[in-house]
């Protein structure tokens, strides 16, 4: 079937953003003449702005000005001005499920979870069992839409726009840090106790880095994670530079300058990925769908470090042994995977 207008929806965070972009790709070959948008939150905006398969960016801001339940109604009624004839949802919730249906799409496509009666299309929902990658569960939605493609060769991507180029030029020149310096970027937080890797190890790290090699060490380190960069630097012998403000596309264009970035299991890693910059990540959980089989940052040049420790059972952030899979990676190990872009 030819769909002429066509809505993806994703709405979480930034990894899920920058994983669904295969399928904005995927939907673009399948009908490359055909009107193609995607509606997000304006925390993940900068993402898919800028796009080359998208047509148009519409922002849903669920904790703002859509936050009540009638500017919700509101805001999927006055979707139908655009008579779109599929949604491609792919991650399902009450609200999205809600105003798809509200936006009167025809052909509502995601997976059976959370209110999946509003949905005409539906997949089992297998994601909590981690048995492939997150970007290939989106790709699904696509082909349960009944589109065909060829999906070889389909990455992540975030297009860095100009002004965010000369914005970071000019922060770096700012901070003593010229065009031939070797940059490395490194991001020790997480949202959750189960991802961070030790701040010491990471300190260790950067003075290796820095110190042997010669690296300018640039440390991420935004609102709740500063603390963390913090202590990263406190505990160092030599120096690095705090990114202490946030914006993804100004990361985006920072990432881009580093020879390779080093992180923790968050979604920095996967703009770093996006935008070429090859990703050391640094998992420690093992439970179904929290791992790199579904979550590594996807790229040629990108590595992964992960511990099974042989917990029978893996707890995530209840975790009753100190995170000892995260403690399991070494310093040196990651310093001998990071040789390999040196």
């Amino acid at each position: 079937m030819k769909y002429k207008n066509i809505l993806i929806i994703r709405t979480d965070r930034i990894g899920d953003v920058l994983l669904s972009t295969p399928a904005i790709q995927a939907a673009r070959q399948a009908f490359p003449s055909s009107r193609i948008a995607f509606m997000t939150r304006p925390y993940t905006k900068d993402i898919v702005e800028g796009n080359p398969y998208l047509d148009e960016v519409i922002i849903y801001d669920k904790d703002g000005s859509h936050r009540s339940l009638l500017a919700t109604i509101m805001f999927g009624l006055d979707l139908r001005k655009y008579k779109f004839d599929l949604a491609i949802i792919l991650h399902s919730t009450v609200r999205i499920n809600f105003i798809a249906f509200l936006a009167g799409i025809p052909k509502r496509v995601g997976f059976a979870r959370k209110a999946a009666f509003l949905l005409t299309d539906k997949l089992p929902y297998v994601k909590p069992s981690g048995d492939k990658h997150e970007s290939e569960y989106n790709l699904d939605v696509v082909r349960a839409a009944g589109i065909d493609f060829d999906a070889r060769g389909f990455l992540p991507l975030l297009a860095v726009s100009k002004d965010a180029q000369i914005s970071v030029d000019n922060f770096l020149i700012n901070n003593g840090i010229s065009a031939k310096d070797k940059l490395v970027g490194i991001h020790p937080g997480a949202s959750c106790p189960s991802r961070i890797w030790p701040v010491k190890n990471f300190s260790k790290l950067a003075d290796a880095l820095a110190g042997n090699y010669g690296f300018k060490i640039i440390v991420l380190g935004v609102g709740m994670d500063f603390k963390l960069a913090e202590q990263l630097k406190a505990n160092m012998n030599k120096d690095c530079l705090i990114i202490k403000y946030f914006t993804i596309q100004f990361t985006a264009a920072l990432l881009k300058k580093c020879l390779f970035f080093i992180s923790t299991d968050t979604g920095p890693a996967h703009i770093a990925s996006a935008v070429g910059t090859p990703c050391i990540t640094i998992f420690g959980r093992k439970k179904q769908g929290l791992g790199p089989v579904r979550w590594r940052p996807l790229g040629k040049d990108n590595m992964v470090l992960h511990k099974d420790i042989g917990c029978t059972e893996c707890m995530a952030h209840n975790c009753r042994k100190g995170f000892a899979c995260l403690q399991a990676t070494t310093v040196d190990e990651v310093l001998d995977v990071a040789k390999k872009f040196i």
